[in-house]
């Protein structure tokens, strides 16, 4: 029997009695064993199999979807053609679907196989991409269906609809994704009936804008809002009541304008506010005093209740609307807020893509910007690998996320989940071989990455335990 084989068999077997986190233990990455003796397994084939078994086995930390609570979800389309709609839908639309004809709301109520038949002759054309990968991947490992086609839609249709059961989010996320939590963005704030498993964001990009409706100011205690002085107010009361259970605030208004944003006093928005509260239209000027001053104050009450801000950067989700010319803005803009806000720690979302590289460079330069990956694995799989490698050997690790599934399908969680798994190995695999990381150091990356940043930028443990407690569900 060859010996390396044996030796690699005996330290897997090791590797299997300790469990993942005592993996730099069984291969003696300058480590010591429990008696002192040092370890000698120093083979490239042992260490992949223990970077793979580390990143596969470590519990991810999400934090970004865009899932509605299960109750409501199981009231809604139970189409399975809805796992090629969000995101891959966008992929369908670039290379030539008319996207309602399969994915618009009168669609939802035609057989599954009408609407393959509409969308096979595209799906050559996206089958490998992110989009179209994560949705090859939910299907084979939810469904065990590894090949597409119209003769297995019925029994594809079969199984989302068994799937879609009270208790399938548990399922999905905690079971298949090895997920310990979900960080979700669904509007100002959703009072949600799974506390512990789906965080909360406070949305605060309609409320920038000076959008509010009754139902709102209602529900902490306001009758009515009449003008900025009052609307502050209600602000206030907002964050008050739901920052103690949220993980951070939220703004993709990068979507609507760019993140130039300047410290606007009360006094100049007074006049902007009330025109937004009369239904009177806005000029963009005013638009953007008003914006920027509401940016600020719910920066201030972010930073009051310690909660992270998350911005939107780069890349547009949808097709043949994404102006570039200001999107490549972002991140300087970005870097421009780090400045103006020192004490306000921001979390740029989306690796800003295609503009990485330079979100790098603020994440190098300006202790308060921290990154998340959310998204972007699925964008661009092989970029974001590379932008990984790239972040980890230039900038802090402790400010980089490494997943959010940004999804409002959660079957495909799943697939995005495989793909950034597949990423974190190979980056760090890859800067092992190319002699950027010792073999101990890419390991101990594992945890931080996937998990303990975002534990302690989130402040996750005190979250869990007021997610125990929260006061909307007897």
């Amino acid at each position: 029997m060859n010996k390396s084989n044996t030796s690699r068999r005996d330290a897997l077997k090791q590797i299997g009695v300790l469990g993942a986190a005592g993996t730099t233990v069984a291969l003696g990455l300058s480590t010591q064993s429990a008696t002192g003796q040092k370890h000698s397994i120093s083979s490239r084939d042992v260490f992949l199999d223990v970077l793979r078994l580390r990143v596969d086995t470590t519990p991810m930390v999400d934090s970004h979807e865009h899932l509605q609570d299960e109750q409501e979800r199981l009231k809604n389309n139970k189409n399975c053609i809805r796992l090629f709609q969000h995101y891959l839908g966008d992929d369908f639309a670039a290379a030539g679907l008319n996207h309602d004809s399969v994915f618009g709301k009168e669609a939802e109520k035609e057989d599954p196989v009408v609407l393959w038949r509409r969308l096979e002759p595209f799906w050559d054309a996206v089958k490998n991409t992110g989009y179209g990968r994560a949705a090859r991947i939910t299907i084979k490992d939810l469904y065990r269906i590894e090949y597409l086609g119209e003769s297995v839609i019925p029994r594809l249709q079969q199984a989302f609809e068994e799937m879609s059961v009270p208790g399938f989010y548990e399922k999905i996320l905690r079971g298949h994704c090895m997920l310990e939590s979900c960080q979700v963005d669904q509007g100002p704030y959703t009072e949600t009936k799974q506390p512990t498993l789906l965080l909360q964001d406070i949305n605060f990009m309609g409320l920038q804008q000076g959008y509010f409706s009754n139902e709102l100011t209602r529900r902490v205690g306001i009758a009515e809002v009449k003008d900025l002085n009052g609307y502050h107010d209600f602000l206030r009361r907002w964050f008050q009541k739901y920052a103690p259970y949220a993980t951070a605030v939220k703004s993709q208004i990068a979507y609507n304008r760019g993140l130039d944003f300047e410290k606007i006093p009360a006094e100049q928005a007074v006049l902007p506010f009330k025109k937004r509260i009369d239904n009177a239209r806005l000029k963009p000027e005013e638009a953007k005093l008003l914006e920027d001053h509401l940016f600020w104050f719910c920066v201030g009450l972010a930073d009051e209740h310690n909660l992270p801000v998350k911005l939107h950067l780069g890349y547009y989700a949808g097709s043949n609307r994404m102006p570039v010319s200001r999107v490549e803005k972002n991140v300087a803009q970005a870097a421009n807020l780090c400045i103006l806000s020192p004490q306000t720690r921001f979390m740029f979302m989306h690796t800003a893509y295609p503009y990485g590289n330079d979100l790098i460079s603020v994440a190098k330069q300006f202790t308060n910007a921290h990154v998340q990956t959310c998204w972007a694995w699925i964008i661009d799989p092989v970029g974001t690998k590379d932008f990984l490698k790239r972040y980890i050997v230039t900038a802090p690790s402790n400010k980089i996320h490494c997943f959010g599934g940004d999804y409002n399908v959660v079957e495909n969680v799943v697939g995005h989940a495989r793909i950034a798994r597949n990423g974190v190995y190979a980056a760090l695999a890859e800067l092992v071989e190319e002699g950027y990381l010792e073999r101990e150091d890419a390991l101990e990356l594992v945890e931080p990455l996937l998990r303990g940043n975002a534990r302690r930028i989130f402040n996750l443990e005190k979250k869990y335990e007021a997610a125990l407690n929260v006061p909307w569900i007897a």
